[in-house]
C-alpha cells in the first residue's frame, strides 16, 4: 500500500497577497522534498482560483517540486478538467513527465469549487456536460498520437499531432470523485484508477461506491489489477495523541469554517463534533502514529484500497508541525502499513515503484 501527501495551498485566514503566497509555495516545495527523502510514494498539489489559495497552476508547482526531488511521484489533486483545455492539460502532463523522469500522474475531476467556470468563460449549467466531453477528449489524447475529434465546447481536431508525449500513460490518469454513483460508473467503464475524497461521515458509507466502481470495471472487461483505489483524508499526527488533537483542532475548524460555508455564519465545527470524527470509524486521521495505523488498516479492511493520501497542512498549521508529521508518517506509520500485506480483496496490491 502506498502512502502519499497532498496540499491545496490554502493561505492562513487574513494573510492573502504575494508575500503570503510566496511563503506558502516555498513551504509546499520543502514539504515535498521532505516527503521524498522520507520515502513516501506520492505528492499531490491541488488547483484553486481564489486569493486565499497560493496555487492556481499545479503543473508549474509540480515542475518546481520535480527539480527538488528525485523519486516521489507527482500528481495534481485535482485538475479541474471541466474548465480547462484538455489538449493543453495533456501537454502539461507530458512535459511534467519528461521533466521528472517519468514520475508524473494526473487526477482529473469536476472540482468542488466553481470559481474557475466564470473565470475561463464557461457556464455553470454545463457543469456535467463539460466534464464528460473533456474527459472523453483527454483520454483520446492519451491513447492516440494524432487525434481526430469533435465535440460541442471546443474546436474540433482533425488528425492533429499532440506533443510532446509522456514516457507512459499507463496507470497515470486517475479520476477524482466525491462519492456519487455516476463517478464510480464513469471511472469503472474507463478502467481508470479512482481517488475518493473522504473528509466527512462514516467511511463505511463509501464501500458501496467502491464496490460499484469495481463491478463496473470488471463488467467492462478491464484487468482488476488496474482498478486501483486511493482514499484522501485530512490528517495530523504527533507522538502524543492528545497533543495532536488539541493542536490540530483550531486549524481544522478554521479551515472548514472558511472553505465550506453554510449560510452567513459559515460551517461551525464544535470540539465535540471534532472529537467524534476522530474515532476509529470517523473520517479524521488525527492522533498518535498507532492510531493513524489502526485507522488506515480499518479502512483497508473496508475498501481494499491501494493508496492513502493525507492532507496535513491545512488552516495555517505551522510548517514545523507539518515537517514533524511527515517524519512520523515515514518512521512510525509507513512500516506498519507495508507489513500489513495484500488488501483483503486478494488482488496483488503492488504498484509501480511500490518499494517507495
Amino acid at each position: 500500500m502506498e502512502l502519499g501527501l497532498y496540499t491545496f495551498g490554502d493561505l492562513p485566514v487574513g494573510t492573502i497577497g504575494p508575500e503570503a503566497a510566496h511563503r506558502r509555495i516555498q513551504d509546499i516545495i520543502a514539504a515535498a522534498k521532505l516527503a521524498d527523502e522520507a520515502g513516501l510514494s506520492v505528492f499531490g498539489v491541488g488547483e484553486h482560483h481564489r486569493p486565499d489559495y497560493a496555487v492556481s497552476a499545479p503543473e508549474v508547482m509540480l515542475g518546481a517540486i520535480a527539480a527538488a526531488t528525485g523519486a516521489i511521484r507527482l500528481t495534481t489533486a485535482v485538475t479541474i478538467l471541466s474548465s480547462a483545455d484538455p489538449v493543453r492539460v495533456f501537454e502539461q502532463l507530458a512535459t511534467l513527465d519528461l521533466v521528472s523522469n517519468g514520475r508524473a500522474e494526473i487526477t482529473v475531476g469536476r472540482g468542488a469549487f466553481i470559481e474557475s467556470f466564470s473565470l475561463f468563460g464557461y457556464a455553470l449549467e454545463d457543469y456535467d456536460a463539460l466534464y464528460i466531453e473533456k474527459l472523453d477528449l483527454f483520454l483520446k489524447l492519451a491513447a492516440e498520437e494524432r487525434v481526430t475529434w469533435q465535440g460541442h465546447f471546443r474546436a474540433p481536431l482533425q488528425d492533429a499531432p499532440v506533443a510532446p508525449r509522456p514516457l507512459s500513460t499507463d496507470g497515470r490518469i486517475w479520476i477524482g470523485a466525491g462519492g456519487t454513483p455516476e463517478s464510480a460508473v464513469r471511472a469503472g467503464k474507463a478502467g481508470l484508477p479512482l481517488n475518493l475524497a473522504n473528509i466527512g461521515g462514516d467511511p463505511a458509507r463509501f464501500k458501496p461506491f467502491i464496490d460499484l466502481y469495481r463491478r463496473t470495471g470488471h463488467a467492462a472487461g478491464h484487468d482488476p489489477s488496474g482498478l486501483k483505489v486511493a482514499i484522501s483524508s485530512h490528517l495530523h499526527v504527533q507522538k502524543d495523541a492528545q497533543a495532536a488533537r488539541d493542536a490540530f483542532y483550531p486549524h481544522y475548524a478554521r479551515y472548514i469554517g472558511h472553505n465550506l460555508p453554510n449560510g452567513e455564519n459559515g460551517w461551525k465545527v464544535s470540539r465535540a463534533d471534532y472529537d467524534q470524527m476522530l474515532s476509529l470509524r470517523g473520517p479524521l486521521f488525527v492522533g498518535s502514529p498507532q492510531q493513524i495505523v489502526d485507522k488506515i488498516l480499518y479502512e483497508r479492511e473496508l475498501f481494499g484500497h491501494d493508496r492513502f493520501m493525507a492532507q496535513i497542512d491545512i488552516g495555517g498549521l505551522p510548517f514545523g508541525k507539518v515537517a514533524n508529521a511527515i517524519e512520523l508518517l515515514a518512521t512510525d506509520v509507513l512500516p506498519h502499513v507495508r507489513r500489513a500485506g495484500p488488501a483483503p480483496t486478494g488482488r496483488d496490491e503492488k504498484a509501480p515503484h511500490s518499494d517507495r
